[in-house]
Formats: C-alpha cells, structure tokens, sequence
C-alpha cells in the first residue's frame, strides 16, 4: 500500500522592484495563512525579477519541487509582464485570447469610462486550458491549471486584487482539486502573528531563544523587513496545537514587552488611531524628510477623520518658519535637521491647529545632503501634547535607500506616538 504524501507549495513572487529594496511581499504571507488553512504547508517563497528566461527558469523548478504554486505579478499590460509567457513556456500551453478574460477586462474599464488600448489586450492572453480567474477589482484576470499533478495560479500582485482572487477563486479550486488526490493528506495548520518595531532581528531572535522546542510541531518564523521584523507560530490546527501556540504567543509577548505593536492584520498606523480615538485626541502632524508619508498611511485608515486634524509637508525652511512658527534663530543656529527644529516643528503644528497633540520628523534621507556631523539616515522626531508633555528623540538609520530612510522615519516616528499615548492612558 503506497504511502500518502504532504502538500507542499511554493509562492513566487514576481517583479524587480521586489529586489531592491523597500518593498515587503506581503502577497506571500497571506497567501501561506490561506493554505496552511487547507493543510497545504508553504515550504519554498521565491523572489524573481522580470527577466523571462529566470521566470521560466524559477517556475521549472518550482513545478519540479511543489504540489501546488501560486505566482504574484506580472499580469499588467506593459512589456515587463510576461508571467503569461513564463507560464506558457515552462508548461508548453500556448497563450490565446481568451474571451471571459477580455470580457472581464472590458466590462471593468467601462465602469471607470474607458476602453482597453492595444498593450491591455494583452492581459487577455491566457494559456490554452487554464481557467480564468475572474478579478473582482482590477482589470487584469487571473488563471489557474493542474499540470503534471501540479496545481498552478497566475494572480495579481496587486494585494487589495490578489487577496479575494485567492479566496473566491483559489481555494474553492485548489480544495475540490485535493480531494481527488488520494494518494496526498491535508493537515490544517493555524497561524498567529506578532509584528515589532523598533528594533533589529538579531534582538528579536535573542528574546525568543528556547520559545520554541526543536523537532517539535510548532514552528518559529521570524521576517524582518524595512520597517519591521514579524513573528509568528506556526502548528496543527487541532484543540492541543492551538492551545500550545496560544501559550507561545503569550511567552512571546512577554518577552518582547512593548516593540509588539499589535497583531495579526493589525497595522501601526491603525493601532495609534485606535489609541488616539479611545483616548479622544486630535492630531497634526508637520513632516519634512518624510514628505506626506506619515500622514498617508494615517489617512489609509478608515474612520481616520475622528482623530487626524491636519498634515502639513514643510519641506523647505521658509515653510517650517511661516505654516508652523519655527523660529529663524533655531534654524539658524541648530539647522533643519536637530532636535531643536523637530520640537518646534511639533509645537507650531500643535499650536496652529489646537490639536491635542502635534507630530514632526526631520531629517537626512540622502543620497545627498549629508555632512561629518549630520549623515544620511539621521533623523529627528518631535512630539508635542502640550505644556509638560514634549519630547524629542534621536534615530539613526543605516544601509537604506531615499525610500527605506523615509519609510523607517515614518514608522519611527508613529511608534514614538504609541509609545506616548500607551504612557498617557485614557482620562
């Protein structure tokens, strides 16, 4: 009698911008949730620019070494997405213009008024026999076939895109397909998940030392990224397991005391809005290195107009002297970047506002720009919640890119408000 075998699967992740840093594929790990649910146990993540021949190349191996595999991006008009091409090459199926996939694509860009152009009939191109994968938000169908006992999805790497794709179309698939494959068991697997800020891996890694046993069931991930390193346990979805890793998770908590911001889904961002509504306070926020991003990512939070009053980006000097009232002198003396400038930033934007507390950040996100004193990545962030309640703090960030000092900036300075707000409490 023939052993039965574990689903194994593999995500690639499609797209050059993904190799140069500053860009987390989250795709991956929502999609790893979505399988372990079905007992379908993630063990290959692969990153590949948008050459074809290394696409072909990834695939090959990924078809050679998974069950099942699932692709994220390349599915857009323009000439870097050849996933389709990939897919067709490494399978040997054809591409044709498929009619549900010009249809869907059609009907999609008639809502928003307009028409496809001729590189959008691209995105119609499917290989013969797959199922096309219907993308309820954008205009680029997905598709999906078994091939040599493989199962194969071509999605968006859009995430607001991909995510209900993998949902309503993948799994439903992916799960009918399994049940046909007697000689391959399912065990579901539950996953839970902190998220850090503040520090580096190796701190993370040394507080976690021993959480989990070796050669045990539950498994230990831990995934740094430029604004954060995320934990999670990973093990059977039966009663015992989820107890085991619900008392991990309490450890864990424990041991990394407050750089767990949240959980989950859980964002910084929605976090510090929860505490700024529970606690009924207003902010403003005064950005100059950071260029809107702050107040970006604040405002992606639905119901953010309870709490958030106003941004303002004061790139320039004269800006930081007439919209918030940094004083010429400060300037002059300490320069835009200091913890002189980052306190007056808060304070005008509080004041200006009558905000219960104002935000800034100041700093050097390069390439250019830097001196001896002051390097790239030194950055200054201000908080101000009124007489008594002011403060400042220090941050040097290292080994990044403009995007990655402006993206750590950002979640620096947020932390710093949580941290604040933790401290304030309600009442």
């Amino acid at each position: 009698m023939s052993k039965t075998k574990s689903w194994t699967a593999e995500t690639i992740a499609i797209g050059s911008e993904l190799l140069l840093g500053g860009r987390l594929d989250t795709n991956s790990l929502f999609i790893a949730d979505q399988l372990a649910a079905c007992g379908v146990e993630l063990r290959y993540k692969t990153t590949v620019g948008d050459d074809l021949s290394d696409m072909v190349s990834v695939l090959k191996t990924a078809l050679r070494r998974a069950r099942v595999v699932i692709l994220t991006g390349g599915l857009g008009p323009t000439i870097d997405d050849v996933t389709r091409e990939a897919v067709a090459r490494a399978t040997g199926h054809r591409l044709s213009r498929r009619k549900a996939a010009l249809d869907g694509m059609t009907a999609r860009l008639a809502e928003w008024g307009r028409t496809p152009t001729t590189s959008q009939f691209r995105q119609a191109m499917i290989p013969a026999r797959a199922d096309v994968l219907a993308n309820p938000i954008g205009t680029a169908p997905g598709f999906s076939l078994v091939w040599k006992g493989v199962y194969l999805a071509a999605l968006p790497g859009v995430p607001r895109e991909m995510e209900p794709m993998v949902r309503d179309g993948v799994l439903p698939q992916l799960q009918a397909w399994m049940r046909t494959q007697k000689r391959f068991s399912a065990s579901p697997m539950i996953r839970r998940v902190l998220h850090t800020s503040g520090v580096p891996e190796s701190i993370v890694d040394q507080a976690l030392a021993g959480l989990v046993p070796t050669g045990g069931t539950i498994q230990l991930g831990i995934y740094a990224s430029p604004m954060e390193v995320m934990v999670s346990l990973t093990g059977p979805a039966g009663a015992e397991g989820a107890v085991t890793i619900e008392q991990m998770l309490c450890e864990a908590k424990a041991r990394l005391g407050d750089i767990v911001y949240g959980e989950e889904e859980e964002t910084m961002e929605s976090v510090v809005g929860r505490l700024l509504n529970e606690q009924k306070l207003t902010l403003a926020v005064a950005e100059s290195c950071t260029g809107g991003l702050i107040g970006h990512r604040l405002t992606q939070v639905p119901g953010s107009s309870t709490y958030v009053d106003r941004v303002a980006v004061t790139y320039s000097n004269r800006a930081k002297i007439e919209m918030l009232g940094v004083p010429v002198v400060v300037l002059d003396r300490h320069g835009a970047v200091s913890a002189e400038v980052a306190a007056a930033m808060a304070r005008g934007i509080r004041e200006r506002s009558s905000a219960s507390v104002g935000l800034s950040v100041t700093g050097i996100a390069g390439p250019g720009g830097a001196t001896e004193r002051k390097p790239v990545g030194l950055v200054y962030v201000g908080l101000d919640g009124g007489p008594g309640e002011a403060m400042t703090q220090e941050f040097r960030f290292h080994g990044g890119d403009r995007t990655v000092i402006k993206q750590r900036s950002s979640q620096a300075a947020l932390d710093l408000l949580r941290r604040w707000l933790i401290k304030k409490g309600p009442g």
